[in-house]
Order: C-alpha cells, then sequence, then structure tokens
C-alpha cells in the first residue's frame, strides 16, 4: 500500500514542502530511503522502527521504500522521523488515517517513541499554511515558537501514538494558540542599564546619536575604560521591535536552532558578541546546507565585535557588503541562500597593541611601526561603513566615586524613540529604509537639506581632512540625526560640527 505523508525542510530563510511517500511491498523486512537524504535522515529508519516497535505496534514485514520529495534538493536533519513513522504505518495498514493529507507533521523520535524538539519549525509551519494544509503536529517543545503563526492549527504532540491517535480522530489535541499582542508587550527587563555607568558622557551622546538613526559605531580607548559596558548596554536604549521585525528575528533564529526551550517569539532586540578567533563562514553564515550566521543571528538587533582589530583580516572584509545591503547571499553548487542581516555594529578597540597610546595616566610601549601594523588591520573601506568614530578615556575618580547613578536605559530609549517614530513618517514611503543610516544617495538629496554655512562647513572638513566621498555621506547621515533630536528641518551647523567629531579616527588617529 502507498502512503502520502507531507512535512517540510528549510533552506535559507524560507521552507518548501516535502512529500513522504511510504510503500510497503514485499520482500526481506527492510527500509530504503531515497530523494537525496543525508546522514541524518538515513539513520532515521533505525530510529523509526525502534520508536515504532516501543510504541505498541508491529514492524514492517516487507520490503519499505519512503521517497522524500522533491528528490533534486538534499535532505537535512531528524525532523522527518514522525511524518516517516507514520506513513510507515499507513503502508502496512496497521492504521487509518482518513485525514492525514490535512496536516503537515514535523519531529524527531526517540526510541521509545517521544517525538523531540527540532529547529526551523517557525518557516515550515508558514510553508504549511500557504499550501492550505488544516493544521500541523509539532513537537511540544515547538508549540509556543509555531503557534506564532496565525490561520493554521497547531497540535502539539509528545509521543507518536498520540500523533496518530488524533490523527486517527480517537484523541483530541486543542489547538494551542498565543497572544502575540501580549508577547509583544511583555519586553523583558535588561540585565544591563545604562544608570550603571559612572562618567563617559560624551560616549553616552554618541551612543545615543548612533542608536537614534541606527549608525554604526566605534569606540577606541585604552583598556578599562568601560567600552565593553558601554556596548552590552546599546540594545536596552533600542525601540522595542515591532510584530513584524520580531517574526523575522525569530524565524532566523528558528532555523539556527537557538531559540530556548518553550520560547514563542524573540521579544528583545539580539545581541550577539562573537570571539574574535571567529571565522567569515561563522560570522556570515555558510555550510553545505547554509545557516545563518552571526550577522544574521543579530537581524534587528546589536553586533558586537570587542577588539576589533584582532578579528582575522579576511573576517572584516566581509563585513563590507552586509552593512551596505543588509542582506547576505551564500551561493552554493545546489543553490543560493539569501539571509536578511539589518543590524547595528558596536566595535571596540584600543589605539595600539600596548593599548595606552595617547594615555596621560600610563606610556606607550608600542613602536611607531608596531601601531601602524595593528591600526592597518581595519581597512578604509570597512571603516568608511561606520559612521561613528569616538574616543572612549580614562574615567576620573571623581566619577567613579560619585554616588548619583547616571540615567537610566528606559529615559534614553524614550528619547530615541520619539526620534525613530520621526524618521518613520519620514520614510513611510521607502519600504526599504527605516532610519536615517539606511539612507541612500537619493534620500540623502531629499530628505538631508543642509544650509548654506553647514554645506562651508562641510567642504572645509572635505578638503583639510581628507575626507572619502562614502565619509561625506555619512556625516550628513549623522547630522541628520542630530538634527532630528534637536526637532531642526534642516541640517545646521552645529550638527554639521557634532557630526565631524565623530569621524576620530579620519581626523587624527588613523596615521
Amino acid at each position: 500500500m502507498l502512503a502520502r505523508v507531507y512535512s517540510g525542510a528549510v533552506y535559507g530563510v524560507d521552507a518548501y514542502a516535502v512529500e513522504i511517500e511510504v510503500n510497503a511491498g514485499y520482500g526481506d523486512p527492510s527500509v530504503v530511503i531515497v530523494g537525496l537524504p543525508d546522514a541524518a535522515v538515513r539513520e532515521s529508519k533505525d530510529r523509526v522502527w525502534t520508536a515504532v516497535l516501543n510504541s505498541g505496534f508491529k514492524p514492517p514485514m516487507g520490503r519499505t521504500t519512503i521517497n522524500l520529495a522533491p528528490a533534486t534538493v538534499k535532505k537535512e536533519g531528524p525532523s522527518f522521523d514522525l511524518p516517516i513513522a507514520v506513513g510507515m504505518l499507513v503502508a502496512n495498514e496497521q492504521v487509518n488515517l482518513p485525514s492525514l493529507e490535512q496536516y503537515g507533521l514535523v519531529g524527531e523520535l526517540a526510541l521509545g517513541g517521544e517525538v523531540r524538539r527540532v529547529r526551523g519549525v517557525l518557516p515550515i509551519v508558514m510553508e504549511m499554511r500557504r499550501l492550505g494544509k488544516r493544521g500541523v503536529l509539532v513537537p511540544l517543545e515547538n508549540a509556543e515558537e509555531a503557534a506564532v503563526v496565525s490561520g493554521i492549527a497547531i497540535h502539539p504532540v509528545g509521543h507518536l501514538r498520540e500523533a496518530v491517535d488524533f490523527l486517527a480522530g480517537r484523541y483530541e489535541i486543542p489547538p494551542y494558540l498565543v497572544d502575540l499582542e501580549t508577547l509583544c508587550r511583555q519586553e523583558l527587563a535588561h540585565a544591563d542599564d545604562f544608570e550603571d555607568v559612572k562618567g563617559q558622557e560624551s560616549a553616552k551622546r554618541a551612543i545615543e546619536v548612533a542608536v537614534s538613526g541606527g549608525h554604526n559605531i566605534l569606540m577606541v580607548g585604552p583598556p578599562g575604560t568601560g567600552k565593553t559596558m558601554l556596548a552590552r548596554r546599546v540594545a536596552s536604549v533600542l525601540p522595542p521591535l515591532a510584530l513584524e521585525e520580531a517574526l523575522e528575528a525569530t524565524k532566523i533564529h528558528s532555523i539556527a536552532g537557538t531559540l530556548k526551550g518553550h520560547q514563542a517569539l524573540i521579544t528583545n532586540r539580539p545581541f550577539r558578541a562573537p570571539h574574535h578567533t571567529i571565522s567569515d563562514a561563522g560570522l556570515l553564515g555558510g555550510g553545505a546546507h547554509p545557516l545563518p550566521g552571526e550577522v544574521s543571528l543579530a537581524h534587528r538587533g546589536v553586533l558586537f565585535l570587542d577588539e576589533l582589530p584582532e578579528f582575522h583580516r579576511n573576517v572584516l572584509e566581509v563585513l563590507r557588503q552586509p552593512l551596505e545591503d543588509g542582506e547576505v547571499t551564500i551561493a552554493r553548487a545546489a543553490a543560493t541562500a539569501t539571509f536578511p542581516c539589518r543590524f547595528m555594529l558596536v566595535a571596540a578597540m584600543n589605539p595600539c597593541p600596548c593599548g595606552y597610546r595617547g594615555d596621560p595616566r600610563r606610556d606607550c610601549r608600542c613602536l611607531t611601526a608596531q601601531v601602524q601594523h595593528y591600526r592597518s588591520r581595519i581597512s578604509g573601506p570597512l571603516l568608511d561603513r561606520i559612521d561613528i568614530h569616538i574616543e572612549v578615556p580614562s574615567v576620573r575618580y571623581q566619577d567613579l566615586s560619585a554616588t548619583r547613578r547616571g540615567e537610566s536605559s528606559e529615559a534614553i530609549r524614550a528619547r530615541v524613540s520619539a526620534v525613530r517614530r520621526i524618521q518613520q513618517e519620514r520614510f513611510r514611503g521607502h519600504p526599504r529604509v527605516t532610519c536615517n543610516a539606511g539612507m541612500g544617495a537619493k534620500e540623502v538629496q531629499v530628505h538631508a537639506p543642509v544650509s548654506q554655512a553647514a554645506q562651508n562647513l562641510l567642504k572645509m572638513a572635505m578638503t583639510d581632512m581628507n575626507f572619502s566621498a562614502r565619509a561625506h555621506d555619512r556625516v550628513i547621515k549623522v547630522a541628520r540625526t542630530i538634527a532630528d533630536m534637536a526637532g531642526a528641518a534642516v541640517i545646521g551647523p552645529d550638527h554639521v560640527t557634532e557630526a565631524i567629531q565623530y569621524r576620530s579616527l579620519d581626523r587624527n588617529l588613523w596615521v
């Protein structure tokens, strides 16, 4: 007998439907899986066989052939265990499941028949909804994640026997429901708050400007000045995630398998801080079956690169295209996968290998050639893509000993949100632009008018500081954000002056 069961697999950030055909025939008892299965899928026949026995069913008596269609795409992972097991039972006429084709199934099986959590459930459920399926059977631990997709019933199952009884109509599993609006309002409390930071008022101001306009920022200063402390608090002042943004981020983390158990939705802005030994594939994503890297896991959030010059040069260079385009494309022989990666880059570095060049309290031990070699690890084109460069000096004792706490992240976030709303209204007709940092050349001409006095100032900066054309545009974008924070419609000299001050490496350090 031939049985058909429907499931799905993930490629890139989207899923495609997989039709699992199971045929029970005559011959010696055996199970054959075709349709480009990987090692994990091929091993599923042993897991499924044992799970079927331990669930109280009889083993297949003859040759069982399982085809995973489409056969031109390689299938990976253990998520086909549950649909294969159900298909085997139907093909061997052990159960009658008349409603089977109305449902999608996904889940890994333990040897005892328990259904285990798998990754990528969210995009698979979206694909099942597109196909018009009535519902999807998912593992219990994936129920919250799957239920954020509206318009399709989610039935969580904990055991193979439970899934079979439900499809046979002998057991009722109510659809799992979540309240998306409530989830989006449940903004988790940040453990890191700006009120813990003492001193560094100029750095806090620069960070507020960067967050208000979505600008990338690089902090340069000696060790122990609080660069990492400041960076870890950037996410706490970003505006709350909108529902669409939360779904985008959750989809990526679902594919990567980084969602925590019973987590329905990414409700806080992601913060990713990879170690400097990371490879370019780890940063961008990759593999024979491409998975998202750190830049995509930071989508709609913050990517923090500490000790920036310690990263391999080739790793830093691959950041240039994602920073410019907001997405990364990974080409493989079989297909091409594209992952979104619209993140805010926050980086930190020392001014020299020993860390104390320019520090009035400590002498620098580095030779000029060592300093130049250290700084040359960051290319000019990459530096041009970082809008704001600031110096973070040592904290004064008076600031450290002060008992008064600093301004809270909540207060800063309220101002940032107000400025972001101005930009959302400004770019309402530009779906790909959500903040000032995302403006292209046309948007800069239309939405960033510069007064004559400010233009004269920019001309002097271009001449005296050798700004590149890209750096010129970055200054205007930052000045637009500063003007928005001040409630000004036209960019004035004060706004341009402050924006120029945020190009520290262009002014005096990058020599």
